[in-house]
């Protein structure tokens, strides 16, 4: 995951202008229109923006979803339509933003961070998610396909009728979406919360450096999960305080609910960065145990070869005068001391404990 991303903004550069080094004028843009009411429904999928613009109905909730922000020419006609101010949609064009929410006169705008679980690589997949709330609209503006996003179960809800979510407005659309990315959040942290189960019982048993490098790893996925929760919870803040009307009351008491999730997942994030800043004292404590393991063993052996050594090295001089070299039970009797000095040895050793 890259907690960093390339900052191509120009010194100097005139706000609200969508920078050339973003444009990919041939990126494949993917566009999903869904038009819906208490007794109708209705989708369109194109590749084609004007298609979607003019897929509208009168008395109905327009929901606009678009895979691909690189195309400015697609989001100066989306802004011209919408009359959306050009300093939101530059901040919709390049991925750098943080969660935050502009409110406007006519719409509002938001900036969330998609999270979802890779279970294959298992890793993190972000992406930005940029949303423009109007009177009887939504804009949804994700960066890429990345493997699909996590708003399917809002799909079915419409297309199924079911819930209440056919009979309020955009702004409980907004909702839904925001409450979705929110909770899969904790999918992610779920996923998270069992590989540090995982390592934590590997980093005992066997604390070798790949598992270092996998907890180092955890840690920097978790720093960036603190930097994408923390700011949504201001964002859901100010949305539930009612900065906008175009946030029904009736509405503000279930992004409430979006609040009291978000609080949630950020204790649940500062509660792993505290167990993974304890696994490396863990890890640590480890490395420490079985390098002093060594040291005993290896203090032990170099104590007990010390007179072996000893008297290896008074038999091991070249004297001619030296009356035990000649005696017959010479070479035997030493082989007896060394014997009954490291019996001795291990015996104290082990009264000790030590062994």
């Amino acid at each position: 995951m890259k907690l960093r991303k390339k900052n191509r903004r120009i010194p100097g550069e005139s706000p609200g202008t969508l920078r050339e080094a973003c444009d990919i004028p041939d990126e494949k843009i993917d566009i999903s229109v869904m038009l819906y009411n208490a007794s109708f429904v209705e989708e369109k999928i194109t590749h084609n923006i004007d298609e979607a613009l003019a897929f509208e109905k009168d008395d109905v909730v327009t929901w606009i979803n678009i895979d691909g922000i690189r195309n400015h020419k697609m989001l100066e006609k989306i802004g011209a339509k919408y009359n959306l101010h050009p300093l939101l949609l530059e901040d919709i064009s390049c991925n750098e933003q943080r969660p935050k929410l502009d409110v406007y006169d006519e719409h509002i705008f938001i900036v969330v961070k998609m999270l979802k679980f890779d279970t294959e690589e298992k890793g993190i997949i972000d992406e930005q998610v940029s949303f423009v709330l109007g009177k009887n609209y939504v804009l949804s503006f994700q960066e890429e396909d990345k493997k699909g996003d996590v708003f399917n179960p809002n799909r079915e809800r419409l297309k199924g009728h079911k819930g209440k979510i056919r009979k309020s407005g955009a702004d409980y659309l907004l909702y839904t979406l925001l409450d979705t990315i929110v909770d899969n959040y904790f999918i992610i942290l779920e996923g998270i919360g069992g590989r540090i189960e995982e390592l934590e019982d590997d980093l005992i048993a066997d604390p070798s450096p790949k598992r270092l490098k996998v907890l180092y790893g955890l840690k920097r996925e978790m720093i960036y999960l603190r930097k994408s929760v923390w700011p949504l919870r201001e964002v859901i803040n100010k949305m539930e305080k009612g900065e906008t009307e175009l946030l029904l009351p009736a509405t503000q008491i279930f992004i409430r609910d979006v609040y009291d999730h978000t609080i949630q997942v950020i204790d649940t994030v500062e509660s792993y960065r505290d167990v993974l800043a304890s696994m490396v004292d863990i890890y640590m404590s480890s490395i420490s145990n079985r390098m002093n393991s060594v040291i005993k063993v290896l203090t032990i052996i170099s104590t007990i070869f010390i007179p072996l050594t000893f008297v290896a090295g008074v038999y091991g001089m070249n004297f001619d005068y030296m009356p035990e070299l000649k005696w017959k039970y010479g070479y035997p009797v030493v082989w007896i001391f060394m014997i009954v000095s490291v019996g001795f040895m291990l015996m104290y050793f082990k009264k000790k404990k030590w062994l």
